[in-house]
């Protein structure tokens, strides 16, 4: 499943914008892929990370997996019930954000993909 009215990067995050601020996520794809989640890194809120530098990482019973920033921005929350319930991302993974940004650079969400263009993507 893919849900409208999101951005996502290649490497399966999604972000929503509401202004300035970005929520980001991961994809179902993503959650599917990795199977059962177990554990969540998540980032330091106050934190400055680029487009494409890791953010966090995800653990799961088969494997662990970097989580990139699709765009630049600054961390100004996280999602604390993740922490304790990092299964949310498998039950939910469009409703169970992982952090919220300030985004520095409008001009990066360019660079994102429309669901349609991600649809192509997930399914490579």
């Amino acid at each position: 499943m893919i849900k409208e009215g999101l951005l996502y990067a290649e490497s399966h995050e999604w972000l929503k914008v509401e202004g300035n601020v970005g929520i980001i996520g991961i994809s179902d794809h993503a959650q599917h892929a990795l199977g059962s989640v177990v554990f969540i890194d998540l980032p330091k809120v106050g934190k400055v990370i680029k487009k494409g530098d890791t953010f966090g990482a995800v653990e799961s019973v088969k494997a662990a997996s970097d989580l990139y920033l699709p765009v630049s921005g600054k961390i100004i929350e996280i999602n604390n019930e993740l922490d304790g319930s990092p299964e949310m991302l498998n039950d939910d993974p469009y409703g169970a954000w992982i952090c919220k940004i300030e985004i520095q650079n409008q001009s990066e969400l360019s660079s994102l993909l429309s669901p349609e263009q991600y649809k192509v993507v997930s399914e490579e």
